[in-house]
């Protein structure tokens, strides 16, 4: 059913009937109805920008939820949309090893040093591909904010870490699970198909948009409080909070860009692949990625990037380039 029509069906229903007479039984179909579809409207809303019910509705259908979960607390889970802000603040942050280590990017500074890495690649891949091997690239925008790692587990969010120095980062669950732009589960709605693997490590970068760092200022010089010196200063200060009402508070923005560890699911065979594997799940992913065959276009999309980037609403510090195909990855 349509999205639309499904949240009407549902006010219309919890509208007309008691909450007294609702059994157990009836109640977690109707929670369960109310989280799958306010899931959805926060992906059209702060994924996708393009809400398709009014604020007021989406409003009233949250309020549904909060009703019946306080009405039948043993319902609630961890990953009900009522419970992204939640808990006390923290005393310290918990040290979190990652499974596979979150490596750092090369640098190349212009197009002449491109054109050498890439050339490199082409002779470590020489003895297993053949010596006329050109691999494929993907260019994906270097987004300026934090490096975060997601850890997803039979589809639901259970813990969130920085990348710290790749190998060991800091457990930033309780903030991480207020920015409305990282669902709590996945995939995002129950029409796509898709089911996540039994475990998965989402890898991504949290930001904040440049209008919502500007409006985040003025509030806070209007209060007589100091404000950011810049929007990754923004992110990450909202991130090393103890008091998640704090964070909740903060315009955090999030991209995916890849992945670590996968148990039990088929992750695509190409990085460009992945990132519409990711989107699929109802994580947002930048748009403007793309795919191809030979090193010239993607100094071209460098130097297209490089003068643009003042027009994009985040900030970038540069083009990520990666060979497409994971298995020759793994030989590099």
């Amino acid at each position: 059913m349509d999205i639309v029509d499904t949240s009407t069906e549902l006010l219309d229903v919890l509208d007309e009937q008691a909450f007294a007479s609702l059994d157990q039984a009836e109640a977690q179909r109707l929670i369960a109805q109310l989280r799958d579809v306010i899931r959805r409207h926060d992906h059209q809303y702060y994924v996708l920008d393009d809400p398709v019910i009014t604020d007021p509705e989406y409003d009233a259908l949250y309020a549904q939820l909060e009703r019946l979960e306080d009405a039948f607390p043993d319902l609630v889970t961890p990953d009900s949309p009522t419970q992204r802000v939640g808990g006390e603040p923290i005393d310290a942050f918990r040290k979190v090893e990652h499974p596979e280590r979150l490596l750092s990017l090369g640098n190349a500074f212009d197009a002449d040093e491109l054109r050498e890495w890439y050339a490199r690649c082409q002779r470590g891949l020489a003895t297993a591909f053949g010596d006329d091997v050109e691999p494929a690239l993907t260019a994906e925008l270097k987004i300026d904010g934090l490096a975060v790692a997601l850890t997803y587990e039979n589809g639901r969010l259970i813990r969130a870490a920085t990348r710290g120095n790749g190998r060991v980062g800091e457990d930033i669950t309780h903030n991480i699970r207020t920015i409305h732009r990282i669902p709590l589960q996945i995939p995002v709605g129950t029409d796509n198909g898709r089911t996540p693997p039994e475990r998965i490590e989402v890898r991504g970068e949290v930001f904040m948009r440049k209008s919502e760092f500007a409006a985040l200022n003025e509030g806070l010089i209007a209060q007589d409080e100091t404000p950011f010196a810049n929007p990754r200063n923004a992110a990450a200060g909202s991130l090393r909070q103890l008091d998640p009402s704090i964070t909740a508070q903060r315009p955090l923005s999030f991209f995916a860009y890849g992945t670590g560890p996968v148990t039990n699911g088929d992750l695509p065979d190409y990085q460009h692949d992945v990132l519409g594997w990711l989107e699929q799940f109802g994580l947002p992913v930048n748009p403007h990625a793309e795919r191809f065959d030979d090193i010239e276009h993607v100094v071209e999309f460098c130097e297209k990037w490089t003068a643009r980037r003042d027009a994009l609403n985040y900030e970038i510090d540069g083009v990520v380039v990666k060979i497409d195909r994971f298995d020759q990855q793994d030989e590099l």
